[in-house]
């Protein structure tokens, strides 16, 4: 789908409609293991969007028929609740959800060491409680989150983050009036430690170097976010201190290795 370019005005003198700058984030917010009954667990709120995140496994899979001899059966569940959104949406999966679980599904898997539990499943269970934006990219963040939680083997954490264009620049992190007003949107997921790209995809059209300058962004965007996923790991199992919150300016930029 092809976006249109809108004549309302969403940069004004460099700020955005919501005060950011173009190479801004919006504020973050992660917690670790909000939910008792799951093995992994993870909340976040990124901007207005409100995701809870829950894992299950290594188990048993249902039904027998899925397991795989030779690693886990990896399953991804994103689901809007009813009132995540503006106008109520039908509690039943629409395409976009099963697209979008597709989608964050294999963003996640190839950080995930399968093959140290074959024969078992494990199932990610997305709910977005409100939507404003990009809601793929933080539920592949907290996701990744809550898969470390439970214990899941990964050759390291997965985190995403889009970058697009409005008014003509290229611009981080869009939220849902920039989202449906913009002109593109490029939502990339990475492994910071070894740089590899598990998720990119682009909606609109840029030409190569707004591309490139677009994607550049976007790494630099989730390199940001894998610091607050570091941190929130460390709060949530070295410290006292609870879940972690913080304007992203006042978080720095290059992740700690």
């Amino acid at each position: 789908m092809t976006k249109k370019a809108t004549s309302e005005k969403l940069i004004r003198k460099g700020i955005r409609t919501d005060g950011r700058k173009p190479p801004d984030l919006r504020k973050i917010k992660i917690d670790v293991g909000p939910l008792e009954k799951a093995d992994g667990s993870a909340y976040i709120e990124w901007g207005k969007n409100k995701i809870l995140v829950a894992v299950y496994g290594p188990r048993e899979v249902h039904p027998r028929h899925l397991a795989l001899p030779d690693r886990a059966f990896f399953r991804c569940r994103y689901h809007m609740a009813p009132f995540s959104t503006d106008e109520r949406k039908r509690p039943a999966p629409s395409r976009r959800e099963i697209e979008l679980s597709k989608v964050i599904r294999v963003a996640l898997e190839p950080a995930i060491l399968t093959e140290f539990y074959p024969k078992t499943g494990i199932d990610v269970h997305i709910e977005v409680l409100e939507s404003d934006g990009g809601t793929r990219c933080a539920s592949i963040t907290a996701a990744s989150i809550a898969l470390a939680d439970a214990g899941v083997p990964l050759k390291d954490l997965v985190v995403a983050c889009a970058a697009g264009k409005i008014d003509g620049t290229i611009v981080l992190d869009l939220d849902d009036v920039e989202d449906q007003k913009g002109e593109a949107d490029v939502p990339v997921a990475i492994m910071p430690r070894n740089g590899a790209i598990s998720l990119l995809q682009m909606d609109g059209i840029l030409n190569h170097a707004e591309f490139k300058e677009a994607l550049d962004l976007a790494i630099e965007g989730c390199k940001q976010v894998y610091t607050l996923q570091k941190e929130a790991l460390t709060k949530a199992y070295i410290s006292e201190e609870g879940p972690i919150e913080e304007d992203i300016e006042s978080s720095g930029g290059e992740p700690n290795e």
